[in-house]
């Protein structure tokens, strides 16, 4: 009698050992990971509206499921190949469950169409195509997010780049990202809106760039710069500009692109017309996975893994039971 309970006592707790990882795992994130994104889980999202005294943000409870395929569906080109589809459902994953993992209150701010501005956004003819594309991409990427080492890596993305992308360490002076690197992608040339032309007077330069030029006498801040107040100092590997002078202010070419609200700064300057005329290539900030290399790739056949392998080396693919 003794014997019998000892064995069903040493079964019991072989048991406990076999079953301890899966009652871990179901402890702290339920039974199912991707459940996190079903219709029963609310996130708090924070939109901007304009109001009447100017732009008021608001704060909603969004079931997590919609608001992830409406923040994919916003950050996907339309007819996308599926295996770029996955790649991007694994980057929004990534981003998402970083931020939802941080610990804390967490307030989601990224961009999204609810599922009534999806079918908006879509059309009725399209809409129920592009959701089933949507989800077959998101169900077979299930759980899987980007790991570098023992974290989440950093998944940014742009619509194309200038024909290469950038190295994060020539960008942010920091070996944080070694995953990101320059990365060859000449199909980008030959994408959507790669070359953009646009004109600005330059007091209008001056008034959009004011919040960080440097200060001057009230006699010089009446002056309006022209064409020779500019001049781009140095460009990295990518030939995206590092520095751009502003009169007696050194910026940087990202804070001139948000400024000025260009599509890349990847730029050229020249004088027409009394205006400071800037010719960009590239749209976005060309960190990270190009899209429209991705979709080419995507149509050479290869697949997903491969695609994120390019743009994050040295990442690794993940589900969550895996990190865990």
């Amino acid at each position: 009698m003794k014997k019998y309970t000892r064995l069903k006592s040493m079964g019991s707790f072989l048991m406990i050992l076999i079953l301890l990882p899966y009652i871990f795992t179901v402890f702290f994130h339920g039974v199912d990971r991707e459940n996190r994104i079903s219709d029963t889980v609310y996130v708090k999202v924070e939109t901007v509206q304009a109001g009447t005294e100017g732009k008021e943000k608001t704060l909603t409870e969004v079931p997590l499921k919609e608001y992830f395929f409406g923040v994919l569906a916003l950050e996907t080109p339309e007819n996308s190949e599926p295996e770029l589809l996955k790649a991007q459902a694994v980057l929004t994953r990534t981003k998402l469950w970083q931020q939802k993992d941080g610990g804390g209150d967490v307030v989601f701010t990224e961009r999204y169409l609810s599922a009534e501005e999806l079918r908006k956004y879509w059309g009725k003819e399209k809409y129920e195509k592009q959701y089933q594309q949507l989800d077959k991409a998101v169900r077979e990427t299930e759980n899987q997010v980007l790991f570098y080492g023992e974290t989440y890596a950093w998944t940014p993305f742009h619509k194309s780049s200038n024909g290469m992308t950038r190295n994060a360490q020539e960008v942010f002076g920091t070996e944080e990202y070694p995953y990101l690197t320059a990365r060859e992608c000449p199909l980008d040339k030959e994408a959507e809106e790669e070359i953009q032309v646009v004109s600005f007077p330059y007091r209008e330069v001056q008034e959009k760039c004011r919040s960080f030029l440097v200060a001057v006498t009230e006699d010089e801040a009446k002056m309006t710069y022209r064409f020779e107040d500019f001049e781009i100092v140095s460009v990295d590997t990518a030939g995206y500009v590092k520095e751009f002078r502003i009169g007696k202010t050194i910026c940087s070419g990202d804070e001139f692109r948000d400024a000025m609200s260009l599509a890349s700064s990847a730029f050229s300057i020249q004088d027409k017309d009394d205006c400071l005329q800037i010719t960009t290539e590239g749209v976005g900030h060309g960190l990270g996975m190009s899209q429209w290399t991705a979709q080419a790739m995507a149509k050479e056949g290869k697949g997903y893994e491969e695609i994120l392998q390019y743009f994050f080396e040295g990442t690794e693919l993940k589900t969550m039971e895996d990190a865990l």
